[in-house]
């Protein structure tokens, strides 16, 4: 049974099942293990994560009297947090998801190289071209109006060698959707998107023995890392002609909202408003995406995991979003009420509950079934979506073909 307690409740011979929060918020490569040592322990006292999972069938349970969460709980305020949102409708596709797809690939191709030679540029200490991020933001903001889940969805999907570049696209397609679920003017939309293209371009003073590990970093690689916000501000000043606010998402994307971020430990509004917009926009991405040493999570998973992160971002915030997003993003693999599993392909334009989803099994007869887009908002009564599901559970692979056509030459989907 796991159950949920603040790591001042952690004790030796408890199982950790997961830390509550970013694998980037903690130094260790192993995500389950028996804590056996005061000095795991005290790593774990010394991070930024204040909730943990613990296995009580694998190791201890915890006191009598101590507070404590089942996963039935935890998923319950979760899920009502989520639900609280979808009555606000979300932003109205103009373009079909399949056309955008097609122009969003070619526009990811470009947008890497671009990055590569802005970021490489920064290494070498020259300035960044700010006219060619600005075209940059340009291209990206008129696919996130003409679709605003292809480009985003398609982002997610970077190789771990290319995270450091597609990343800051995505984040920047990320920051843009939100700006405009926010009412910002369209200024302050490419003021944002700027903000998500450069808000780390301090990695570049990070060494590459240390940006490129395959594995989880050590305590002092890990401090290191924890300095490219800094970095990124100095390298950003240096060269002029930034804004202000593109620089405050630079150096306080990393702070938290309940104070215990870095490398201020700003709280609450003292946090800029993009620098907390960036906040959001940049762990999704993050824990989306897969690393060397981790698989991301599925998108809709990632955004309930979001939701039970006590302190982490702006309340107000991550419900706009979710908005933006969806409670079942674009890729989500989700179980239906007929019994079939599908992937979300697009978001309802009234409803965040009744996505278009392709389904392609079933799990009554465990095989697959003829693929076909399903439109839940006029199955109303008839089928819904009733429960998320894990891609690496069920062991299917390359599941994005099902809705990018983007092939990428590992073997089928039940290989």
């Amino acid at each position: 049974m796991l159950k949920r307690i603040a790591v001042t409740e952690l004790c030796l011979g408890m199982y950790i099942h997961e830390f509550c929060g970013s694998w980037m918020d903690h130094p260790f490569w192993r995500g389950r293990f028996l804590l056996d040592s005061e000095r795991d322990l005290q790593r774990i006292l010394d991070t930024n994560i204040h909730e943990v999972w613990i296995d009580v069938g694998k190791g201890k349970d915890v006191a009598p009297g101590q507070v404590s969460q089942t996963v039935e709980e935890v998923e319950a305020e979760a899920e009502a947090q989520l639900l609280a949102v979808v009555e606000a409708q979300p932003m109205v596709a103009r373009a079909s998801l399949e056309d955008e797809v097609r122009r969003a690939h070619k526009l990811c191709t470009r947008s890497k190289q671009a990055i590569v030679a802005m970021f490489c540029d920064a290494r070498m200490g020259q300035a960044v071209e700010v006219e060619h991020a600005a075209e940059l933001v340009e291209e990206i903001s008129n696919s996130v109006l003409r679709h605003p889940n292809a480009l985003i969805s398609l982002a997610r999907l970077k190789t771990s060698d290319e995270y450091t570049y597609m990343h800051s696209v995505a984040v920047c397609a990320l920051m843009i959707a939100l700006a405009r679920q926010l009412g910002l003017s369209e200024e302050q939309v490419r003021e944002a998107g700027m903000a998500g293209l450069l808000h780390d371009i301090g990695k570049m003073a990070i060494p590459d023995s240390i940006l490129n590990k395959p594995d989880k970093l050590t305590d002092a690689e890990f401090a290191t890392m924890r300095g490219h916000p800094e970095a990124g501000a100095r390298l950003l000043l240096g060269g002029g002609r930034i804004s202000a606010l593109v620089l405050d998402v630079c150096l306080h994307h990393h702070e938290k909202y309940d104070g215990s971020g870095y490398p201020h430990r700003l709280a609450g509004e003292r946090i800029g408003l993009f620098a907390r917009m960036g906040a959001v926009c940049d762990v999704y991405d993050a824990i989306t995406s897969d690393r060397p040493y981790k698989r991301g999570w599925d998108p809709a998973e990632a955004i309930r995991k979001m939701a039970e992160w006590k302190g982490h971002f702006d309340p107000l915030l991550f419900q706009a979003f979710v908005k933006s997003v969806g409670i079942y993003p674009v890729g989500a693999l989700v179980r239906l009420q007929s019994g079939r599993l599908g992937v979300v392909m697009e978001q309802h334009e009234k409803s965040l509950l009744t996505p278009r989803v392709k389904v392609f099994f079933s799990t009554r007869t465990k095989m697959p079934i003829l693929q076909e887009v399903v439109d839940l908002a006029k199955l109303a009564g008839r089928d819904k979506i009733v429960a998320r599901e894990s891609v690496e559970d069920w062991g299917f692979k390359n599941i994005e073909e099902l809705w990018s056509g983007r092939e990428r030459g590992e073997g089928s989907l039940f290989d």
